[in-house]
């Protein structure tokens, strides 16, 4: 009889080893950042590239429009997320540097508009 609600609470315990083993921290490989802001860079600069050999002309049809409108798309998306990732690797020297909140708002608005400018050509 009691059978029964020992499997039940032998069940409970399997169920929870399985989720805090499936819920374990996994360290990604220690390239990650390196190769994820590589094709970033890849990304945005194939986009400038589109967008700098199409010609004014084509713009009269609204045919032509999908493929600048894409690389628009995909150069701000890779753009916006390599100066997320360049900032975000220098927040701890910033918050050790900074005396407040305030004052490490400031530095990482900085940080993001630095690194915006690098990754915008001619501005």
């Amino acid at each position: 009889m009691s059978s029964g609600a020992e499997s039940m609470g032998g069940g409970a315990a399997d169920f929870e080893a399985l989720l805090r083993q499936a819920l374990a921290p996994v360290e990604p490989p220690a390239d990650l950042a390196r190769r994820l802001e590589l094709t970033l860079v890849n990304l945005t600069e194939l986009a400038q590239d589109e967008l700098e050999s199409w010609e004014l002309s084509a713009m009269r049809d609204p045919r032509n429009w999908v493929r600048p409108a894409a690389a628009v798309v995909v150069g701000m998306s890779a753009g916006s997320g390599l100066v997320a990732l360049r900032v975000r690797r220098h927040h701890r020297a910033r918050k050790q540097q900074s005396a407040n909140v305030l004052e490490l708002a400031q530095r990482t608005l900085r940080d993001v508009a630095d690194e915006a400018r690098r990754i915008l050509p001619g501005r």
